[in-house]
């Protein structure tokens, strides 16, 4: 079976979560090779088994480059090993028991590394996976990687699928659009934010923006507006040190936002400093709908 057949019949199989981009009508699988809204937009399958949604072109900061370095960072070390595990913990606590399926939605998934992860370790809960994100070179990478989930093209601020549909949203270090998010969460669901605190990756900012604003970093603004949104339930702190190789260094400096525009000189000197462990500092926020928090607690 080919991945995009293989990848026709699951989405066939959860399409009532899509909906058109274009005209935001339901949609449903034709022929095991494409999308079709009840307006007749046509949206075609990949080969690799993603569907790309988007309605204009668009130009992303990430390059197939950038992608590879983030999946040998994500899935091939364990340096987001303990978030993967709070994630899984959090919706085991949060979700009910009863839940016979959990459509896990991530928003700006990238290559899917994350997601991937967090379904690998799902042994006790039916989770279907769906990443969406505006980079196609990301979501192919994701698509031909892992076939377990449903990948899309998409924008968030106008997302390809329906109103409450998933039951978890993911925001993993990642821009986010909470008015999608507030009519995309199922009535019971919730909202995992994961946003970096001030010594996120500090070794790499000292090495970057020594004696400059840049080498500090504060999430109080992020905090605000998404608690602006979403009634906050918890915030949950993760900061623990992991040791890299040299090549997990390399790797973490090509996929980081806080190395781009760098030269290569600048590239080597930092990978040349001898820096064999970084932090990771970040906050979880949780959220759930402001309009359903009476009637849960």
């Amino acid at each position: 079976m080919t991945n995009k057949v293989k990848s026709a019949e699951m989405v066939s199989k959860f399409v009532h979560v899509l909906r058109c981009s274009i005209c935001n009508r339901p949609m449903e699988v034709m022929d095991l090779k494409s999308l079709v809204c009840l307006n007749e937009h046509t949206f075609d399958l990949a080969k690799q088994g993603y569907i790309n949604l988007l309605t204009r072109s668009v130009n992303s900061h990430y390059d197939k480059e950038l992608f590879k370095a983030r999946k040998s960072v994500i899935k091939e070390s364990d340096l987001f090993s303990l978030l993967h595990e709070k994630i899984l913990e959090i919706i085991n606590e949060y979700l009910e028991d009863s839940m016979s399926e959990i459509m896990l939605f991530d928003a700006g998934c990238g290559e899917g590394s994350h997601l991937q992860k967090i379904i690998d370790n799902a042994e006790n809960l039916a989770v279907t996976g769906i990443g969406l994100d505006i980079s196609k070179d990301g979501i192919k990478m994701a698509a031909s990687n892992y076939k377990e989930s449903i990948w899309l093209v998409g924008d968030l601020a106008n997302s390809p699928l329906a109103d409450q549909s998933c039951h978890v949203i993911l925001n993993i270090l990642s821009p986010a659009n909470y008015k999608e998010f507030q009519r995309i969460l199922v009535s019971d669901g919730i909202v995992l934010k994961i946003v970096p605190r001030s010594h996120y990756l500090k070794e790499l900012r000292e090495a970057l923006f020594d004696n400059t604003d840049k080498k500090s970093y504060k999430n109080d603004k992020t905090v605000a507006l998404f608690n602006h949104h979403f009634h906050l339930l918890d915030v949950i702190n993760l900061r623990y040190t992991k040791k890299l190789t040299q090549t997990e260094l390399i790797h973490l400096v090509q996929m980081s936002p806080l190395a781009w525009n760098i030269s290569e000189r600048d590239m080597n000197r930092i990978i040349n400093q001898g820096i064999s462990a970084v932090t990771v500092d970040l906050d979880i926020l949780i959220g759930i709908n402001k309009k359903t928090k009476g009637d849960r607690y």
